[in-house]
């Protein structure tokens, strides 16, 4: 639980408001991490593995449905994990991505022992890319997009932070994420499985 959101499960309610956000940012032609949508993200939420899961962005006061986000790329063995974020378009510009980023690293650096944090964002989103600097990402490298050339050259933004860099520069958010146990071996991960989430984010 963060300061202004918290994540939860997918709800079969939550459903058209998830498709509503996609429509809105069509429209508006709104750019999302990764090109991220919604419904295509959690249309398959029953297929859930791992550490690939799919949540809603909730705020704290007035349980609103303002986002969600999933965790994408997932590897235990290599210990690296990505994810995709999206608020909706009226819902922008009051802090919820920023917080629900944050809760989810803490959780997966703290509980879920994950080492490092990758993602890729297109150039042209100056507020994504601004949101991940003051969270501490740091930038890696620019790859061309040869599917997005259309109207000029774009590229996509290579993004990471790591647990040491986050835990030093989120000290309060570490301490409320505590490791579940020591690390035993590469191999070895926390229990697993489609409800963990449900009650270690809120």
């Amino acid at each position: 639980m963060g300061r202004k959101v918290r994540l939860r499960e997918i709800a079969p309610g939550d459903h058209r408001t998830l498709i509503g956000f996609d429509r809105a940012s069509a429209r508006n032609r709104s750019p999302q991490v990764g090109g991220y949508r919604h419904w295509a993200a959690h249309r398959a939420g029953a297929a859930d593995s791992g550490d690939n899961l799919h949540f809603a962005i909730e705020t704290l006061h007035g349980r609103m449905l303002v986002g969600s986000m999933c965790t994408i790329q997932a590897d235990p063995l290599s210990d690296r994990f990505s994810y995709g974020v999206g608020i909706g378009p009226q819902h922008r510009r009051c802090g919820y991505a920023g917080d629900a980023i944050t809760v989810l690293l803490a959780h997966m650096f703290g509980q879920r022992r994950y080492r490092k944090c990758e993602v890729s964002i297109y150039g042209g989103n100056l507020a994504s890319l601004s949101l991940h600097g003051a969270l501490g990402f740091r930038e890696e490298g620019r790859l061309r997009d040869t599917e997005l050339q259309r109207g000029g050259i774009r590229y996509v933004v290579l993004m990471s932070i790591t647990a040491d860099e986050f835990a030093e520069l989120h000290p309060d958010f570490t301490a409320a994420h505590p490791p579940v146990r020591p690390k035993r071996g590469r191999h070895w991960r926390p229990e697993r499985g489609r409800h963990w989430h449900a009650q270690h984010l809120r």
